[in-house]
């Protein structure tokens, strides 16, 4: 299929770039958003976005499937408008041209080219389903995810894990526990793996403290839940009578092997060029209004794009169609976190502004006696970013804390590993908390798998996620 022949990901994007770039720039003034001048009441549209997703797919399907992308526009329109009418239009598209530039923008950049060519890789030979050979692939997965991210390995083994199911009765289970596993608790063992590490990385961090000092709560977060994952899937696949797959069935054993193998070698570019944009600062910025792009964050975009566009032209057709590729879960992932990221513009100010901003009780949780309380910083930091971008929730909390990388490395190693692991580890609790989260359920929805609804879904991370924290709690952060 031709990229061309379908509606991209961000054809929302591209419409309000042009509704919103020649305005922002005229009245660019180098005003910003005052968190500590809004009240939680600002936080409303995000809210009436995140019920929304969580509603309307159950209570109106056909009118959501039909009209999300206009209901998440709505949304975004219903934080804009009021900003630029008792804020100031200058304030209102500065704070958008930010947001979509310098956040939404790298972020839909980095998921398309990992969803792109992930797409081509293509495991060939017989994956039985089996309880055994599942747990083999959620290994891999949660223990990739630390070298070439959450998003890069959900994105290169859910396919398989689906085609290896796909003769099972039951297989919601094993999606779920890979949201919990390959998708973010795999993740925390280097700044390869999510968001918030790397921008520890970009802070001061050093490259594999987070090694050294997480691999325990991940070990054991990853230890109780594939156990927990072989116990169930073990139950259920003997309640369905040992299914065997049809090929297995009938005798047409294949070997394992890969196609589109040169995907492997652009999803190695795709994380150098990340590393690269940490770690090269030439210094040079690109204006755009009030918003300066740096070179090196412009040169991983357009790098991004080029792998994408390098995978599409040497993936031949049949290996995607194989793969059961199709464009329907980024564009549906793209549309969505386009409303999520405008709407929680507000949110993320009053957070930033701490103990001057609508959200200083929660803020003032974090401390007692001038002495840090770390199991709050695990939880609030938790929390927040399993409905918040769990990057700039990190980045609060690691200013909340003194922002000096070495006095939180050498001095307060467990504040630091607290506030890691609850950005890192509870984005599995909602299908916002992570981007790799709802484009699972995409990809899974769009192969015939029916998934569960949005607070079905917290059923699950509630019922299973929770105590395993409140255990992690008493173990690692008191």
């Amino acid at each position: 299929m031709s990229l061309f022949r379908h509606k991209f990901a961000t054809a929302p994007l591209t419409a309000a770039l042009l509704c919103c770039v020649v305005p922002t720039i005229a009245f660019a003034s180098g005003h910003t958003l005052d968190g500590a001048s809004l009240n939680v009441w600002w936080a409303l549209p995000f809210v009436c976005m995140l019920l929304s997703i969580a509603i309307m797919p159950l209570t109106l399907p056909t009118l959501w499937s039909n009209h999300f992308g206009k209901i998440t526009v709505m949304w975004a329109l219903a934080f804009l408008a009021p900003c630029a009418v008792l804020l100031g239009a200058d304030i209102a598209f500065t704070a958008l041209l930010h947001t979509i530039l310098l956040e939404y923008m790298p972020f839909i950049v980095l998921l398309f080219a990992l969803f792109t060519i992930s797409g081509g890789v293509r495991i060939k030979g017989n994956l039985a389903g089996s309880p055994l050979s599942n747990i083999i692939l959620l290994t891999m997965g949660t223990f990739l995810s630390s070298l070439m991210g959450t998003t890069g390995s959900a994105m290169l083994f859910i396919r398989p894990l689906l085609r290896a199911n796909a003769h099972r009765r039951y297989k919601v289970h094993t999606l779920v526990f890979f949201i919990f596993l390959v998708a973010n608790i795999g993740g925390s063992l280097t700044p390869l793996g999510d968001p918030p590490l790397f921008l520890g990385f970009l802070k001061g961090v050093s490259f594999f403290w987070t090694t050294r000092h997480l691999f325990h709560e991940m070990l054991f977060a990853a230890g109780v839940l594939l156990v927990l994952y072989f116990l169930i899937d073990l139950i259920l696949f003997l309640k369905e009578g040992r299914p065997v797959a049809p090929s297995l069935a009938h005798g047409r054993k294949s070997r394992l092997g890969i196609e589109g193998g040169v995907n492997l070698v652009l999803l190695l570019g795709v994380i150098g060029a990340v590393l690269m944009s940490g770690m090269w600062n030439p210094g040079v910025e690109l204006s755009v209004g009030a918003v300066a792009i740096s070179l090196q964050d412009l040169s991983r975009d357009l790098l991004l794009l080029a792998f994408a566009g390098l995978s599409l032209l040497l993936t031949s057709k049949e290996t995607r169609e194989n793969n059961d590729f199709s464009w329907e879960p980024i564009e549906e992932v793209g549309k969505l976190f386009f409303g999520i990221f405008i709407t929680m513009i507000p949110a993320i100010a009053m957070l930033k502004a701490g103990s001057q901003g609508a959200f200083r009780n929660i803020i003032a949780l974090v401390t007692h006696d001038g002495q840090p309380v770390n199991h709050m910083y695990f939880w609030l930091s938790g929390i927040l970013s399993s409905f918040l971008d769990n990057a700039p929730t990190y980045l609060v909390f690691f200013n909340t804390a003194g922002g000096d990388p070495t006095h939180l490395m050498f001095d307060a190693p467990l504040t630091l590993a607290a506030i890691s692991c609850g950005s890192v580890f509870m984005g599995a609790n909602s299908y916002i908390g992570n981007a790799p989260n709802f484009m699972i359920r995409s990809i899974a929805e769009s192969q015939g798998v029916k998934m569960p609804s949005f607070f079905g879904y917290m059923i699950w991370s509630v019922g299973i996620l929770i105590p395993l924290f409140l255990t992690m709690t008493v173990l690692f952060f008191k």
